[in-house]
C-alpha cells in the first residue's frame, strides 16, 4: 500500500520553524494540518494572519488556506489523530545553566502517544541536544502503553522517530525551505527514511536536482549533532572575524579587506565573515550554549565554544565604548538607533544586540530615537516610549532629526538607501557609528560626516 496516498502531515508548533515548514509542505502539494499551544496564535493563523514577519509568509499562508492544503487544528491531539507524519517544531528555550528546556518536546510526545491509532512517523525538527530523539521515542512508548496496555507480548503501537533538523534562517526561511543546501534525515528505520525522502522529492523535482545531491541519511544522534555543529561553526566564524577586527582597529588595518582576502579561499568562504556587533537571535546564542552543556555533561572539552560565546558577549561592550569615544560623554546626548531586529528580514528581537545597546545607553542617560522597518511593535512592548529619553520614529531620517549621532545596529537594506546629503542637514552633529560596516567610509566622510566602523582605520 502506498503510504503517500491520502497522506496528511501534522506540524506541532507554528513558530518561526513550524509555520514556514507547514506552508512550504502545503505548497508542494501535501495536505498539512498545524497546531500550536498558543490558542490566540493558532486562531490568527487560521484567519490568515501570520504571527510574525517573514518575507512572503503572508502570501503563502493565504494560498495554503484558500486551497485547503493547510488547515489549523484546534490542538495538538487533533493534529496527531489526523496525521501519519508528525513534525515536532516546538521551542527549546535555554535554561539558566545553558541546557535546553525540552519540556515542550516531551509534552508533544505525550500528546502523540495518547493518539497513536496506527503507524505514525514522528519527526523531530526542533533543535535539540543529541540523544533527544531517543528519549522522545522512549517517552512515547511509555505513555502509549500506559494508555493501551499491551497484550503481554511486549508490543507497542507502531511508530518511528526520525531527526530532520531545520536549516531555516529568519528573513529567508521560505527561500531556504524551497532551495535547501541539504536535507538531513536521521533514523534507524528504512521505512521512515523512504517516507521522508518521498515527502521532500517535490523540492528536487521543482529544481531539477537529483535527491542524492542534497539528502544526508544517517543515524538519529548524528543528525542531531549535525544541526548543533552547523550553528556552532557559523558562530565561530562570526566571533573569529570580530576578534580579528579588534586587532585591525589596534593596528590600522581594515577588517573588510581582511575578510575579503580570507573569503576567497574556498576552504573558508565569504559567508559569516562580517565584523560588527556580534550575532544574536533565538538560535545561535542558545544553540552554542546548549552544545557546550551537552559536551560538559559527556566530559568533552568544548573550551573553544566557551570563547566563541565570550567574544560575542563582549561585542556590545566594544560598541558602547565606540559610541563613548565618539561622543566623549553619553549622558544627555541624542542618538538615533537604526535597526532593532536581530537581523534584517525579521521582526524578531529575541537576544537581539539592540536590546542590550538600548539598556546600556539608557542607563548612561542617552536620549534615544529608534527606528526599524519591522520590529518597532515588538520593541515597544519591551521598551514603551518615554519621551524625551525614548522616542520611536516612523522613518530612519526622522529618527536622525537633531541627533548627535546615528548608530547603525541592524543592516537593513533601507539604511543603505538613505540620502546622506539630506540626512546631514537634519542632524545636530553629522556623526555615524556603523556597527555593521554597512557604509563606505570614504563616501560617507566625503559628505562631511565623522564615520566610525568596526575594525576599520
Amino acid at each position: 500500500m502506498d503510504e503517500l496516498k491520502d497522506l496528511t502531515i501534522g506540524v506541532i508548533g507554528l513558530g518561526h520553524v513550524g509555520l514556514p515548514t507547514a506552508l512550504g509542505l502545503a505548497d508542494l502539494g501535501w495536505s498539512v494540518v498545524g497546531a500550536d499551544d498558543d490558542d490566540a496564535k493558532a486562531r490568527g493563523i487560521a484567519e490568515g494572519r501570520a504571527p510574525f514577519y517573514e518575507p512572503g509568509l503572508d502570501l503563502l499562508l493565504r494560498k495554503g488556506l484558500d486551497t485547503g492544503k493547510f488547515q489549523v487544528a484546534p490542538n495538538g491531539a487533533a493534529a496527531a489523530r489526523r496525521s501519519t507524519v508528525l513534525m515536532v517544531c516546538v521551542g527549546t528555550p535555554q535554561r539558566e545553566n545553558g541546557s535546553a528546556d525540552l519540556s515542550r518536546i516531551e509534552s508533544a510526545g505525550r500528546t502523540i502517544a495518547a493518539n497513536l491509532d496506527g503507524y505514525k512517523l514522528i519527526v523531530e525538527k526542533s533543535t535539540t541536544p543529541v540523544q533527544t530523539a531517543d528519549r522522545l521515542r522512549q517517552s512515547i512508548i511509555r505513555y502509549s502503553r500506559r494508555r493501551s496496555p499491551d497484550t503481554g507480548n511486549g508490543a507497542a503501537p507502531e511508530f518511528d522517530v526520525a531527526a530532520n533538523p531545520e536549516f531555516l534562517r529568519e528573513g529567508t526561511a521560505l527561500d531556504d525551505f524551497f532551495n535547501p543546501d541539504r536535507i538531513v534525515i536521521g533514523t534507524a528505520s528504512q521505512r521512515a527514511a523512504d517516507l521522508l525522502s518521498r515527502i521532500y522529492q517535490p523540492l528536487f523535482d521543482r529544481a531539477g536536482r537529483k535527491a542524492e545531491e542534497a539528502l544526508v541519511v544517517t543515524s538519529v544522534n548524528t543528525a542531531e549533532i549535525i544541526k548543533h555543529a552547523s550553528n556552532a561553526f557559523l558562530a565561530s566564524k562570526v566571533s573569529f572575524i570580530n576578534m580579528v577586527a579588534d586587532l585591525c582597529e589596534a593596528t590600522g588595518a581594515d577588517v573588510t579587506d581582511v575578510a575579503h582576502g580570507l573569503g576567497l579561499d574556498p576552504r573558508i568562504g565569504p559567508h559569516f565573515l562580517e565584523a560588527g556587533i556580534g550575532f544574536g537571535g533565538y538560535c545561535l546564542p542558545k544553540d552554542i550554549r546548549a552544545f557546550q552543556k551537552v559536551a560538559q555533561d559527556h566530559g568533552v572539552d568544548f573550551s573553544l565554544m566557551n570563547e566563541v560565546d565570550s567574544i560575542n558577549r563582549r561585542r556590545i561592550d566594544a560598541f558602547i565604548e565606540k559610541i563613548r569615544k565618539a561622543l566623549w560623554v553619553i549622558r544627555g546626548k541624542s542618538i538615533a538607533l537604526w535597526g532593532l531586529s536581530f537581523k534584517p528580514g525579521t521582526n524578531d528581537i529575541r537576544d537581539a544586540p539592540s536590546v542590550s545597546v538600548v539598556e546600556r545607553l539608557m542607563a548612561e542617560g542617552a536620549l534615544l530615537r529608534l527606528h526599524d522597518p519591522q520590529a518597532m511593535g515588538e520593541f515597544q512592548t519591551r521598551f514603551p516610549a518615554s519621551p524625551p529619553q525614548l522616542v520611536y520614529a516612523d522613518t530612519a531620517e526622522s529618527a536622525a532629526e537633531g541627533v548627535d549621532a546615528v548608530a547603525l545596529v541592524t543592516e537593513w537594506p533601507e539604511y543603505g538607501e538613505v540620502d546622506l546629503r539630506r540626512l546631514r542637514g537634519r542632524m545636530s552633529i553629522p556623526l555615524i557609528i556603523d556597527g555593521r560596516n554597512m557604509m563606505d567610509p570614504e563616501a560617507v566622510r566625503s559628505l562631511g560626516f565623522e564615520y566610525y566602523g568596526v575594525g576599520r582605520p
